[in-house]
């Protein structure tokens, strides 16, 4: 499975969305979003690996952010025009990889706490306590898969993003899910880890971000969406009241109408400038190699 379409496309110009979800999700996350987009865009949603229904890591070396952007970047350079790119937690930092590749050919994006933990190591003494309670995290969790104990590692990971006891309150099904899932989790907390885009890099995209983290979110992801939000030229950040890290899935109608209304107002602002300059064709750029290794919402 390459992509899953949640929302066809209306007879419209406007661009394609382009939805990455987080790392033990599936695409089925977005359709909230695909609603809130009403018809207007045509919502493609790739699974990463070791989601249900995709291979797992081949192996050939040690994975990176730039292996899973692959499957993003064929769904861009297979389509005509720009595409916006929509972001959540692992899928973030993934999105920010493949708007370094590709710069020219993305619209906008909107990142839902990006996990770009490689930024942490800039960041000074408060990125260090960041970095060391994530080391924490993925210590426990490698630890169970090493062991093969993948209930005790998957518990640890969703009671940390969501807080204790949400591993307990799950449906049955969807622990059988994640525990599945779980033996891919040390590969992207080692991509996350060991990325080496630098800051500078970043801050060269200058495409418009919406930066949006929830109210509770973790240490490390509060300091990431502040971060971001700064370094980056065209972005700004706004707080969703009352949600947590996995907002876009327990504030899915909020979180969701936060993205749609980024994704018209830079459609409208694309479309002003195209009319403005006379400009044909404003959303064809070239393509560049993939990189190797505020306000509240109430």
């Amino acid at each position: 499975m390459t992509a899953m379409t949640l929302c066809a496309p209306a007879q419209t110009r406007r661009r394609r969305v382009i939805a990455l979800h987080c790392s033990g999700a599936g695409p089925a996350q977005w359709r909230e979003l695909a609603g809130a987009l009403a018809g207007r865009h045509q919502l493609l949603a790739p699974a990463h690996y070791g989601c249900d229904g995709t291979d797992p890591w081949s192996g050939a070396h040690a994975f990176r952010l730039a292996d899973e952007a692959l499957r993003t970047l064929e769904l861009i350079d297979a389509g005509d025009g720009q595409a916006h790119l929509v972001g959540h937690s692992y899928g973030g930092a993934v999105a920010l990889m493949v708007a370094l590749s590709r710069p020219g050919r993305i619209a906008s994006m909107v990142l839902y706490e990006p996990s770009a933990f490689f930024l942490l190591r800039s960041l000074g003494a408060s990125g260090r306590r960041a970095h060391a309670e994530i080391a924490g995290i993925v210590r426990r969790v490698c630890a169970g898969v090493i062991t093969g104990d993948y209930a005790a590692a998957a518990g640890t990971f969703v009671d940390y993003w969501n807080g204790p006891g949400s591993w307990q309150a799950m449906r049955p099904a969807l622990r059988q899910s994640l525990v599945r899932w779980l033996p891919k989790a040390p590969l992207d907390f080692h991509a996350l880890l060991a990325e080496t885009t630098s800051p500078t890099s970043l801050a060269e995209l200058s495409l418009p971000v919406l930066v949006l983290r929830g109210e509770h979110a973790p240490m490390p992801s509060r300091l990431l969406a502040q971060h971001l939000s700064e370094l980056l030229p065209a972005a700004r950040l706004t707080v969703v009241a009352g949600a947590g890290h996995m907002g876009p899935v327990t504030h899915a109608a909020q979180v969701s109408a936060l993205m749609a209304q980024h994704i018209a107002t830079a459609e409208a602002e694309a479309l002003t400038t195209t009319q403005c300059c006379g400009i044909t064709h404003p959303d064809v750029g070239r393509a560049r190699p993939v990189p190797r290794h505020g306000e509240a919402a109430r």
